[in-house]
Parts: C-alpha cells; structure tokens; sequence
C-alpha cells in the first residue's frame, strides 16, 4: 500500500477485500458467507486467511469439505499473491463498480435473499439491476422456434421497460438478450449475471454479446475479474437469476439442467415462475410442460409476463407490424408438405408418409419452405416455424 509522507496509511475498503476473497480458488458462496459471519467483516475474513487461520472455526471448516486445513493452508498460499487495494483498483480502472450490500445501489431484491452474493461486480449501469426484471431462461440445445420465442419475448418486455435478466449462455438466453437489444430507444436495460468474471467471455463466441449487454444494462457476477467460469459457479450464478427478478420464465428446457436449477432457486425466494407450452413430443420442451402441468403461469407472449408484473397495457404495437395478409399463399405441393411437418422435429421419412408424395417432391418443397422461412431445418429433421400462416 502506497502512503504519502506524513500521513497515516488507510485501510483498503471493504470491497478490497471481498474482491480478494472471492477470487480465492473454490471460494464458493457458503464458504465466504461462513467466513465474513464467523470473522464479523471482509478485513477480519481476509486477515484470517493471510494468516492461515480460516478454517479454526467449526462453522467455516464444515464448508471446506474433507481437508479444511489442507485448504486453509493452501488459501493462505494463494492470497500472499493478491493485494486487495491494487485489486479493487484495477477493477475501477476497467469501469467495474464492486456493489456491496451497504452501497446505495445494492439491489433491493437481495435485501431479504436466503443465499445472497457477497459483492457484485457489475459491469455497466448499476441502475438496471433496479426496475421491474423479468428473467427469460431456457436450453442451450433450443429450436428454432424456441430462440424465436425468447427472442421476440425480450424484445417486448424491453419495449415495456422491463430489464430481461438471463445467463449469457448459448440458445435461449442468448436469444432473449438479443431481443432486449433489438427494443427501440428507451428499453429496459438487459441484465447479463455470468459465472466468471465480466470480463471473461463464456462462451467466447458471445463476446460480442457480452460487450452489448454491459453498454445497454449491466453484466453482474460474484466472481472478480479474471475468474474463469468453472463448472460449479453455474448452479451457483442461476440463484443470482432468480433473485434478482420478479418472474422467472423458462422458454425452453429438457427436464433436467440449469433452467430447472434456476425454477427451484425462484421457487425458494417466492418469485412467480412461467413457461412456454411447448410440442409435448419435443425433448426441449419436456421440462417447460412438466411445469404447466404443476401450475406455473402460462406465458404465450411478453403481455402474460407484463399482465404477472402487474404493467398490463405496458407493451406499445411495434412499428413496421406486417399484417397477417402480407404472407404470400403457398404452392399446392408446398401446402401439403408444410402440413406434414410438425411444430417438433419431424424427419424427412415422417413427413414422406404423412405427406403422401415421393422422396423427391417433399425435399424439393422442403428446401423452398425454408428459404421461405416456413420451416427450420436441423440435422435430419424438419420444424415447422410458430409464426407461419397457409
């Protein structure tokens, strides 16, 4: 720590040090939640560790599974590497601001959490986290038809003003952010809660992505900067999901996974949960139809998400609307084809016999179909499109 002379040093602030906490490998969330409690504060936690001492605690040693002082030793290894205050400052220089809960934009959703974050690093506006949230979740092996429906359900609850709060991942929160980044001016902004660091792309093909949101909303994590997105922090950055909107909807998921993962930590804080009816023989909708089945909100479009919010009336017709005459009329081949085809993949056999006609024909009207935007092609299947008309 640098001091100017004649004065007396300053302690790094709490921050400082909760940054350098979390950072620590395999600091998980009830292992840091277990330290500041048993330590009363971030300095004494992290004074504890310096010195190798964290694990002296019953409470914290019951979280650090078979060998607490294996990893006391070893943290206290680790943090001989770490300055809190040049941590903290290089998180400033790169516009990240640390949130904790006495900072006046701490979320007020996570007031009253069962597990909540430490510090949030937040990239980008803190004032996003604040409004009415929506959280759009779902498969990352999605449909076509489902990254559609994410899509379009972002972009309409932005228009409305409400921020679309979601996990950066391939297929369908990927599609809801890019929704909530296609509303007009004035939108909510989108909100990205990721398990690394906000500045480390997961997956990298979604960096650009990443850059959009933290411009438009804010991209939020627990972990500081640099921290990779190890495997454990997903189940780990779902609860953050859920907690900091008022309804978590799943668009498309199989029965196991993140999104279930999400469902129950909205389930344990009292948020209203939603789902897309999906086609009950798709595998990508397995898990949103086992929710409908136990009584979640049905949500066709962005008005059932604003009708739960209690903002009904909120979503203004979008310009430049095409009317439904606009739709050009199909061939007579190409009609009895797009029949065949059903909503979930159906394969190009299944739609031969249904069809009636010979191998050639029904690719031949497949192929126009799809470039007509009629049908999704997948490997070997075939998807009718939701937004398609005869």
């Amino acid at each position: 720590m640098t001091v100017a002379a004649g004065r007396r040093p300053v302690a790094p602030p709490a921050e400082a040090y909760l940054a350098a906490l979390a950072g620590l490998p395999g600091m998980g969330p009830r292992r840091l939640g277990a330290l500041l409690e048993v330590n009363s504060g971030a300095a004494a936690a992290w004074a504890s560790v310096v010195a190798g001492t964290s694990a002296a605690d019953p409470a914290v040693a019951a979280t650090l599974g078979r060998d607490p002082a294996g990893r006391a030793a070893r943290w206290a290894v680790d943090a001989q590497a770490v300055e809190p205050e040049e941590l903290l400052a290089r998180h400033r220089a790169a516009g990240v601001t640390l949130l904790t809960p006495w900072h006046a934009a701490w979320p007020a959703r996570l007031v009253d959490d069962p597990e909540p974050p430490a510090m949030l690093c937040t990239r980008g506006d803190p004032a996003a986290l604040a409004g009415p949230a929506c959280a759009l979740v779902g498969t990352r092996s999605c449909s076509g038809e489902g990254r559609r429906t994410a899509h379009d359900i972002g972009r309409d609850l932005a228009d409305a003003g409400v921020a679309v709060v979601s996990g950066l991942a391939l297929g369908i929160d990927g599609a809801a952010h890019r929704g909530a980044l296609a509303a007009g001016p004035g939108a909510g902004g989108p909100v990205g809660v990721v398990a690394g660091g906000v500045d480390v792309a997961y997956p990298p093909s979604h960096a650009g992505l990443f850059d959009e949101v933290a411009a438009a909303g804010a991209l939020v994590s627990e972990a500081p900067l640099g921290t990779p997105p190890e495997r454990w922090r997903f189940p780990a950055r779902n609860r953050i999901i859920a907690a900091l909107a008022d309804v978590v909807v799943v668009v498309e998921s199989h029965d196991r996974g993140g999104s279930m993962h999400t469902v129950d930590a909205a389930i344990d804080r009292g948020r209203t949960v939603g789902a897309v009816p999906g086609p009950v023989r798709s595998p990508a909708s397995t898990g949103t139809n086992a929710l409908l089945a136990d009584q979640a909100l049905v949500v066709r479009d962005a008005e059932d998400v604003l009708a739960a919010l209690g903002l009904g009336g909120a979503l203004v017709p979008r310009r430049g609307a095409q009317p439904e005459c606009a739709t050009p009329p199909l061939l007579a081949a190409d009609a009895t084809v797009l029949d065949a085809v059903g909503f979930a993949p159906t394969t190009t056999d299944e739609v031969v016999v249904t069809a009636g006609i010979g191998l050639g024909p029904v690719l031949t009207s497949l192929h126009r179909l799809a470039s007509a935007g009629r049908v999704d092609a997948g490997p070997g299947t075939w998807s009718r499109r939701g937004d398609t008309r005869r």
